[in-house]
């Protein structure tokens, strides 16, 4: 949680910013405009290295960064270090003007509603040729971005041929105008036989992912972020789809229960950010979702869901990716029944967890009833899903016929399983290596979150989350058996080392101590609520 004690002697972002203008509110600015006197009340710092300036050459924290020393000159200025100074490499940031205009609802989605005005007629009818050649605006149409000349051509995608008529355009002419894909011709998704990391909501964020990547990960999707919130313009929804470099194979899974809001959102994110895929969440069983008829609800309004498919599937010009589960109640299977409607609508991928919406973990995942699916969804590739702790369970799991494998609380346990999968062997990761990997996350987590003292927080709260599920871990060293089963819970036991110990703690005092090793001792009234679970650090 934010300490709300920091508020009270907060700089004034124009002073962070080093802005050349004069506070924007003047005397009626609620933040200190006094450096000096917030220089008193400013909490010591972390550390003497500041991993913006290290890397970026830069740090656009200034004074507030929690790690200053390492880059305020004599007299409190900001150094820069002009041989490193880059932009953040980061992608899919949300454009502030695109912002306005999604507040303000003056962005167009011609080709989503003319998607939708066929599905209304319904699924075998074909456009008519005022649909096929609408008349575009181009200001209106422009999102303020460089890819809004690509959807000015709203051309059916399904046609074959080209449009008998004109389409009229501002700007100059590009075969995109023109010519728009079929849906035989979209870019196929090939990656069969590669390692999924699956949409984990809080703990898949982007630094998590890079420490995935690095130990082997082929496939990375973004956390869930809800169509409606990103058709609003909020910035913390835009945040759940920024992608690092290193993610070279990266999808975003949006949530939605409706075909309007899917298929405008889906139009959105085809012309402002760069992925590789776009998944819709199916398989979502917490009750905020499912009861506004999103996530598992789907399942069961076929209706609904077809057009949602349908709709994206129009709209986008990368391939569609849907993740469902075994169906929403314990013994009634339904995902064998979808499966094949799914590959008719146009979905290029499904991927299958295990379990039904009601059992939730208290079983395991059912691979037979996946490895039925395999043989209902032919020749759409089908991945699965559920209990994969080891390269022997990853083994057993492509036996199956499926696809490939997305990994997701696996992951979380245990990083290094890539690794293990790929090389096909049981790492004995020492105590002091774990340590490193928490490291390099806290490192990641302040060049995304920032390292002020709000960056600083986000970071541990993360952080906190991660080591809930990494504390079920159990060194190999200490196993009588090998491989270590993803529901067991061991009982309480000594490491190998004192650190060892500490990690395996089921105690949130313990992870807010390895926090502080990390990222230095917490704030005053700090609060810790693990999602997960029901106790709880004050």
């Amino acid at each position: 949680m934010k300490p709300t004690h920091y508020d009270k002697n907060r700089l004034c972002p124009s002073l962070v910013q080093e802005s050349a203008a004069k506070c924007f509110f003047g005397d009626r600015c609620r933040f200190l405009h006094d450096v000096g006197r917030y220089l008193e009340t400013k909490p010591s710092d972390l550390g003497p290295r500041c991993v913006l300036f290290e890397t970026f050459g830069r740090c656009p924290y200034g004074v507030t960064c929690r790690f200053a020393g390492a880059h305020l000159g004599p007299e409190g200025q900001n150094l820069v270090r002009e041989e490193r100074v880059q932009a953040p490499p980061v992608r899919n940031s949300l454009d502030r003007a695109l912002q306005q205009q999604l507040r303000k609802r003056q962005v167009r989605f011609e080709r989503a509603e003319q998607a939708l005005r066929q599905l209304s007629r319904g699924p075998g009818t074909g456009p008519s040729p005022a649909a096929a050649t609408p008349e575009v605006s181009g200001t209106e149409g422009a999102l303020g971005q460089d890819g809004g000349d690509t959807q000015q051509a709203l051309l059916e995608p399904g046609a074959g041929a080209l449009a008998s008529s004109s389409v009229q355009t501002c700007g100059p002419l590009t075969d995109e105008d023109i010519v728009r894909l079929r849906p035989c011709e979209k870019r196929k998704l090939d990656i069969g036989g590669k390692l999924y990391l699956a949409p984990l909501t809080t703990c898949g964020n982007l630094p998590f992912r890079r420490i995935c990547k690095r130990f082997g990960a082929d496939v990375t999707c973004g956390e869930m972020a809800v169509c409606t919130n990103l058709l609003q313009g909020q910035t913390s929804e835009w945040a759940l789809l920024r992608r690092h470099p290193c993610e070279d194979v990266f999808g975003v899974q949006l949530e939605g229960a409706f075909p309007d809001t899917m298929t405008k959102c889906a139009e959105l994110l085809n012309r402002t950010i760069e992925v590789d895929f776009v998944d819709i969440n199916v398989g979502c069983p917490i009750d905020l979702v499912y009861k506004k008829g999103g996530g598992c609800a789907l399942m069961n309004r076929s209706a609904k869901f077809q057009q949602i498919v349908r709709g994206m599937n129009q709209v986008l010009d990368v391939p569609l990716t849907v993740k469902i589960r075994t169906g929403v109640q314990e013994r009634v299977n339904l995902a064998h029944r979808l499966l094949p409607e799914l590959r008719e609508w146009g979905a290029a991928l499904v991927t299958l967890h295990g379990r039904s919406r009601e059992q939730r973990y208290t079983k395991l995942a059912d691979w037979q009833y996946i490895e039925q699916c395999v043989t209902a969804a032919s020749p759409m590739p089908l991945f699965g899903n559920g209990d994969i702790l080891s390269y022997e369970d990853a083994n057993r799991a492509m036996q199956t016929g499926v696809a490939g494998v997305m990994i997701a609380r696996g992951a979380l346990l245990k990083p290094w399983l890539f690794t293990e999968i790929k090389e096909q062997r049981h790492w004995d990761i020492s105590s002091s290596e774990r340590l490193a990997i928490l490291q390099d996350f806290t490192r990641y987590g302040l060049e995304h979150w920032g390292s002020d003292t709000q960056g600083v927080e986000k970071t541990r709260r993360f952080l906190l989350e991660w080591l809930s599920f990494l504390c079920r871990y159990v060194p190999v060293g200490l196993l009588e058996r090998l491989p270590q089963r993803i529901n067991e819970r061991p009982p309480y036991y000594l490491g190998r080392d004192y650190l060892e110990t500490l990690m395996a703690s089921q105690k949130a005092a313990d992870w807010i101590r390895i926090s502080e090793m990390l990222l230095g001792p917490v704030p005053p009234n700090f609060v810790f609520l693990p999602k997960h679970k029901a106790n709880a650090y004050k």
